[in-house]
């Protein structure tokens, strides 16, 4: 891969901040994130269009993925247009209204051999990501961005896919029981009154 590439791809100092160490998987996310907006012929996300499905699940260290696509796509936790279906898959479904949707995941052949990076056998003794020598963590991202877009991922385009991102809303109403607003899609109604979901499970 060129070096042009390979700067095309490379996280911005700003993204590792943000995720809290360095490590190989926040990059992949990253570089998957890049290459889906190519794709699609997209900006980074400014507002509430872009909707990423991770097939992630929880338990896993590579979930640092999402953090990567995060940033490179500005598809965010906080403006809701992140997901997982917690699936524990390394993969991701790109959605944009108005264009096919794309599925990227990581293949298990480049995963394989990125399991012989001396990294993973940090990780494997229990040492966190920070803890690691910077030389092994950055050996183990170059190598990363060293392979070729194809040997690292396997692209499929979704067009039967659907989604329909929920309807936003300005609506609130005060909780009868707890008096915190609540938005209206998530008010719950017992003996007439507005209520939020944890009142409404401890009045059963």
């Amino acid at each position: 891969m060129s070096r042009d590439l390979k700067d095309r791809y490379a996280p911005p100092a700003w993204a590792f901040a943000f995720h809290g160490h360095r490590c190989p998987f926040m990059p992949l996310g990253y570089r998957m994130g890049v290459m889906a907006l190519q794709h699609l012929a997209l900006e980074r996300d400014l507002d509430h269009t872009l909707h990423v499905i991770c097939e992630l699940g929880e338990g896993h260290p590579q979930t640092c993925l999402m953090d990567g696509i995060q940033a490179a796509t500005g598809a965010t936790f906080g403006k809701a247009l992140i997901e997982k279906t917690y699936w524990g898959k390394l993969a991701a479904t790109f959605w944009y209204p108005g264009k096919t949707a794309v599925r990227y995941a990581l293949r298990p052949s480049f995963l394989d051999a990125f399991g012989a990076q001396e990294f993973f056998a940090w990780r494997k003794r229990g040492s966190e990501p920070s803890a690691i020598p910077a030389d092994v963590t950055d050996a183990a991202i170059a190598w990363t961005l060293a392979q070729p877009d194809d040997a690292v991922f396997a692209i499929r385009e979704s067009p039967d896919f659907s989604y329909q991102p929920p309807k936003g809303s300005f609506q609130r109403a005060a909780c009868s029981v707890c008096g915190e607003y609540v938005f209206e899609r998530y008010v719950r109604i017992r003996d007439g009154k507005p209520v939020c979901i944890p009142c409404a499970e401890q009045m059963g």
